[in-house]
């Protein structure tokens, strides 16, 4: 398998094992030998535009180093090479393919959300401050994370997918979710996306993606998704399946708490908390509509739908 086949350019063992890990947008897989563990991340076809993984992996790299953001290091290839392109022993595409330091640690807890969000809020704020003043290197090439890019245009759907192709997505959740897309992106062009806002973010701060270990704080992994968007979308992806809770509100004052202790949050960046919030739940919705075959939209399916409905309802009787 191409794991196996990537595995081999690293100079592992012949004892060495590979296990999957997860399959969801990459596939990832636990590398074990007598002196190593590492995950390999086997990137899925036509994501990325070239140039686009040997960035994220720059970006990583400079957080850890000048900003003291925990991230995984990068493992290169016994030729030296940090993205390996892999031959498909199928017949398929060649893969990319990058393996990275095992880190431990536990994702955060729901049942401990708010003291668990004021520091992810001042981490995140050290990742922005870093984003804001940090030298790209040349050729620096990541993606948008604007409006087009969420909701698409005449021209196609967004990055991940039409909202209205997702599971319970009938006339009235329809009527719902559309108006909630116009506010979305009213409120989104009046916040502008100048440079105090918008800039390199992570994209994907969910649960999934923090490791809690004691000693050693929170660390970030699986930069992806990290692109150009408004630096307040972290605080929505950080609520990524949470957002319905009742606790919530509790939880991004714990986050604003811990972002201002490291950087400034102006009255008018705390009003649009919501609103990315319900960004991220809408590019939630259409991404299980576009993934049907991964264990998480199965299970979420057309509740969570029906669940964003209520919460847009809710924020459109505040926001207009």
């Amino acid at each position: 398998m191409i794991a196996e086949e990537a595995v081999a350019r690293y100079g592992f063992s012949p004892d060495t094992t590979v296990e999957l890990l997860n399959v969801s947008e990459n596939e990832t897989y636990l590398v074990r030998d007598a002196d190593l563990t590492a995950v390999l991340r086997v990137h899925r076809l036509g994501y990325h535009p070239p140039g686009a993984i040997p960035s994220e992996l720059a970006w990583l790299d400079a957080l850890r180093t000048e900003a003291g953001v925990r991230t995984p290091r990068v493992v290169a290839a016994t030729n030296g090479s940090r993205v390996v392109t892999v031959a498909d022993p199928a017949g398929g595409p060649p893969r990319d393919c990058v393996l990275f330091e095992f880190l431990p640690g536990r994702e955060p807890r729901e049942d401990n959300l708010v003291a668990d969000f004021e520091p992810l809020g001042a981490l995140t704020a050290r990742m922005h401050q870093h984003a804001r003043t940090w030298q790209r290197p040349p050729g620096f090439v990541r993606f948008h994370w604007d409006a087009d890019a969420a909701f698409g245009t005449p021209a196609g759907p967004g990055r991940w997918g039409a909202w209205r192709a997702a599971p319970g997505i009938g006339p009235a959740e329809e009527a719902v979710l559309a108006r909630l897309e116009a506010t979305l992106r009213d409120r989104l062009r009046r916040f502008g996306s100048g440079p105090d806002r918008y800039g390199l973010i992570h994209a994907d701060l969910r649960l999934a993606n923090l490791l809690v270990a004691e000693g050693t704080g929170v660390s970030v992994i699986d930069f992806d998704d990290c692109g150009f968007g408004w630096y307040l979308y972290d605080l929505g992806a950080a609520l990524s399946f949470v957002e319905h809770l009742p606790e919530v509100p509790e939880v991004i004052d714990a986050w604003t708490r811990g972002y201002r202790s490291v950087a400034p949050l102006s009255a008018a960046d705390e009003a649009e908390l919501w609103t990315f919030v319900l960004l991220r739940r809408l590019l939630l919705v259409a991404w299980i509509g576009s993934h049907a075959s991964v264990d998480i939209a199965v299970e979420l399916g057309a509740t969570y739908s029906r669940g964003s409905c209520e919460l847009a309802e809710k924020y459109l009787s505040t926001h207009s």
